[in-house]
Formats: structure tokens, C-alpha cells, sequence
């Protein structure tokens, strides 16, 4: 699934294409996804112009001139694709150089941690058409993910997003609130983060990656993150740093491709190549001077992979 930098990468590379364009026509090829699509969907989008794309945990929102914002998840297997109009200069197409599509290449996967060449179009199921020539494709082969239309100024109080915790990025998470969420919590620590109440938009490869950074095991207490006094330990303020450390070095990789997430001009991410635990169990621990060796166990119906030898 899609987690916070994926999410966010995904953001990034739509705002030149989405930001400010009118959307002139929507194709809708079914009749839901996860869930199904709000009544009149299509017209409610058709028409509308686009303010600056947000997003708000695993959510990328795209805000309309009559009010209402368009939530996007991607679920599972969720992407979108961008296609770009050919230049104007470059003319029409040369009829024996092959169909071109004025689409971004998708250049085939070549690591085994990667499955498939690109997106199959009958997994199209949304496809907006915008007023600078561009075409967005959400393709969605699990059908996981959902669109969904909510009134701009009710955004904060719907129920999506009404129980969010912090963004792990922004000036609201610290150490200080690590703390608070955690007295008297005896969940494991891994699951305490995944929890969206406590910090938003946090997922599994990442709370493993940022546990072996702050050396702290998945499965100590969360209540450790507080002292007596309610105050944060040396262990929370490591904690808070390396999970801001870890998303910001994701989104600058352009997030982890393992299996369906790519750039929305069909690439993939490069951030899997430096997981130290994620996805390595029975690998040795690639922490200088470790002798340690990565375990895998599950909790709450999710793979942890962490190093017993250096995350205490």
C-alpha cells in the first residue's frame, strides 16, 4: 500500500500538471472502486477548477472552485499517470514512426523486488481530461482505492480525517506529543505508530525503517516514550528524528517501489535499494559493528523486520 511518501510523491508530480486547470471531462469505467463513487460524480468534477493539491496522511486532495475537494487513495495498487500533450511545435505525428501517445515513458521493471512493465489500461477506471491538454489515468488493478467528494470548509471535521493525528512532517509532531499519546499505553511501539490517531499517515516499511534508526525494538512498550513525569526520554526524541529523517530521504527518492507504486510519469522509486530491515529477513544487520541478523515476526496481521541485536 501506498504510504506517506509515496503519497506525497505522487503530489509532487501532479502539481505542474493539476494545479489551476480547468477539468473539461471526466470518463468514469465503473461504478466503484472500493467503495462506490458519490452521486454524480463526473458532473460534479467536469467544469471545475483545480486549487493546490494537498495532502493529509495517505489522502492527496485536489481542491474545486465550487467548494468540494476531490479525496484520492490509492489503496493498494492505485496510480496515476500523467499524459502530456506532444508540443506544438513538433507538428502531426509522422504515420511511419509508430503510435505515440504524448505519455511519459514507462520503462520496464528490472529488480526483483519489482512485478510487472507498466500499468494495464483496462485497469483504467478514472480518467480526467484538464484545459491544458493533459490526461490524468487512475489505474487500479485491486481496486482498493476510492475517490470521494467532501465540502471544502467540513474537510477537518469528516470522518476521514476528523480522528487524524499530526503529520510526521509538520511543526505538531515532537517528541513532546510522542510522549502524551503514549503514558500508560502498553501496546508494542510499532503498533502504537501505525495507529493514524497518534500520527498521521505512517505506515509498515516505514515505522520498521525508522525503529532500526532509533535503535528502539517494535516490540518494547510505548509507554517507554514517556518518563515519570510524563516527559519525553533520550529514546522519543531519537524516535522523532528518525522518522522525519526516513520519509524526508523516501520523498526524495521518489518513494519505494516493491511491488505497484510508481511516479506519475510511469518510474519507479529508488528509496527500496536503501531499506536497512524492511523486506531482508535472515540478511545480516547492516549496522557498523553489528553482528546481528534481521527477524521477521508479525503483529496485529503485519511483517516487522528488525534486528534483536541493535533495536533494544
Amino acid at each position: 500500500m501506498p504510504e506517506l511518501p509515496e503519497v506525497e510523491t505522487v503530489r509532487n508530480g501532479l502539481k505542474d500538471i493539476l494545479e489551476g486547470v480547468i477539468i473539461t471531462r471526466v470518463e468514469q469505467n465503473r461504478q466503484n472502486l472500493r467503495f462506490p463513487f458519490p452521486e454524480k460524480f463526473t458532473q460534479r468534477l467536469e467544469g471545475e477548477k483545480t486549487g493546490l493539491l494537498g495532502r493529509r496522511a495517505k489522502y492527496l486532495l485536489v481542491p474545486l472552485s465550487g467548494g468540494e475537494t476531490l479525496v484520492v487513495h490509492l489503496g493498494m495498487s492505485g496510480t496515476i499517470r500523467v499524459e502530456k500533450p506532444p508540443p506544438a511545435s513538433q507538428g502531426a505525428p509522422d504515420p511511419d514512426a509508430g503510435p505515440a501517445t504524448g505519455s511519459d515513458s514507462v520503462p520496464g521493471a528490472d529488480s526483483d523486488s519489482v512485478s510487472g512493465s507498466g500499468p494495464d489500461p483496462a485497469h483504467d477506471h478514472v480518467i480526467f481530461h484538464l484545459s491544458n491538454g493533459a490526461t490524468l489515468r487512475y489505474n487500479d488493478p485491486r481496486r482498493f482505492g476510492f475517490m470521494t467528494l467532501v465540502t471544502t470548509k467540513e474537510l477537518s471535521r469528516h470522518k476521514l480525517f476528523r480522528d487524524l493525528g499530526p503529520e510526521p512532517l509538520g511543526d505538531d509532531f515532537h517528541a513532546r506529543h510522542l510522549a502524551q499519546m503514549a503514558i500508560g499505553r502498553k501496546t508494542p511501539l510499532k503498533n502504537f505508530l501505525l495507529n493514524q490517531k497518534n500520527v498521521a499517515g505512517l505506515g509498515n516499511i516505514y515505522v520498521c525503517e525508522a525503529l532500526f534508526r532509533a535503535r528502539l525494538s517494535p516490540t518494547r512498550q510505548a509507554s517507554t516514550m514517556a518518563g515519570r513525569d510524563g516527559r519525553p526520554v533520550a529514546a522519543a526524541r531519537r524516535l522523532t528524528c528518525a522518522i522525519r529523517q526516513t520519509l524526508t530521504e523516501a520523498i526524495a527518492q521518489g518513494g519505494s517501489t516493491l511491488r505497484d507504486h510508481r511516479l506519475t510519469d510511469g518510474s519507479l522509486g529508488y528509496f527500496q535499494h536503501s531499506l536497512a530491515v524492511y523486506g531482508r529477513e535472515n540478511k545480516p544487520c547492516k549496522r557498523p559493528q553489528c553482528n546481528g541478523t534481521i527477524r521477521r515476526i508479525t503483529q496485529a496481521g503485519r511483517s516487522t523486520f528488525f534486528c534483536p541485536q541493535c533495536q533494544k
